[in-house]
């Protein structure tokens, strides 16, 4: 089965490290030339558009920043016609713009798969799938969600139920995120032990395992990593536009956005999520 994987930032670079792993054949595309070098030198092939990349493929996989980008993307692949491949796109949008981007795909083959889990999770096979979408279309890619992801699982025909759920999942992680930067920061400053701080805050049932790698970083470290805080900020506001289409409104859920958001206006907008907590320093 040979995929086209589009966009090459971080997940983009982890899926296709992984499916080469896993022996597909695949085809590169990113927006400024030159970013999969190392991965040409690994087996894969750089086209100089998506359609270019899409073509000939079996599965074509977005991996973009935001809906502004994948709807862009889907735009261009429209000119590749019924008979082309499944377009399955990872990225996390909007649950409407996965819509959109299923009456767009040729032929109405559209999966929304948004992966959850980090790069290097991803990279090393141990990243899951959710899956929404016509369940023909999503098995078309059976081999893909099967052998590159740890778990798949399917979330219904609507492309938008499968986004809904991560929206919610990504929020818990940010909400957690905010939190143990303010329990960290409060441990500091009130003079506490930083070692035990930290085995305590590993050890700690209340401090949630998806969390445990941030630790680190929270309490003393560069916030080097590949979740931004401007991306943390668009995908809990995506989690309150949700639930504002439901006619609920999310105090705490407007809060955390805006201290990503705050996080990445005070200079820490392309740092990791850890990075919050600069806010209290």
């Amino acid at each position: 089965m040979h995929v086209a994987v589009l966009g090459m930032g971080m997940m983009g670079r982890a899926l296709t490290r992984r499916l080469l792993t896993c022996g597909f054949p695949v085809t590169v595309w990113n927006r400024t030339p030159g970013r999969a070098e190392d991965l040409v030198g690994l087996g894969a092939v750089e086209a100089a558009s998506p359609v270019e990349a899409a073509r000939g493929a079996d599965g074509v996989l977005m991996s973009l920043t935001d809906d502004r980008a994948v709807r862009e993307v889907m735009s261009q692949l429209v000119g590749i016609g019924s008979g082309g491949p499944v377009v399955a796109d990872t990225s996390t949008v909007a649950p409407d713009t996965a819509r959109a981007l299923r009456d767009l795909a040729p032929g109405g083959r559209f999966v929304a798969a948004p992966v959850i889990g980090w790069p290097p999770a991803l990279a090393e096979g141990q990243a899951s799938v959710l899956l929404g979408g016509e369940r023909d279309v999503t098995d078309a890619l059976k081999p893909v969600w099967s052998e590159v992801f740890a778990s798949h699982s399917y979330c219904g025909r609507d492309p938008g139920a499968a986004l809904a759920f991560k929206l919610l999942n990504n929020y818990l992680l940010m909400t957690g995120i905010a939190a143990l930067s303010e329990a960290a920061a409060t441990g500091l400053a009130a003079g506490l032990d930083e070692t035990l701080l930290h085995d305590f805050l590993l050890a700690w049932p209340t401090v949630a395992p998806a969390l445990h790698n941030r630790v680190d970083d929270v309490l003393n470290g560069d916030h080097r990593g590949w979740f931004t805080t401007r991306l943390a900020a668009k995908d809990v506001r995506l989690a309150v536009d949700l639930a504002g289409l439901a006619g609920l409104d999310l105090p705490i859920a407007r809060l955390v956005e805006r201290r990503y958001a705050e996080a990445a206006e005070h200079g820490w907008g392309d740092a990791d999520i850890g990075a919050v907590v600069e806010l209290l320093r």
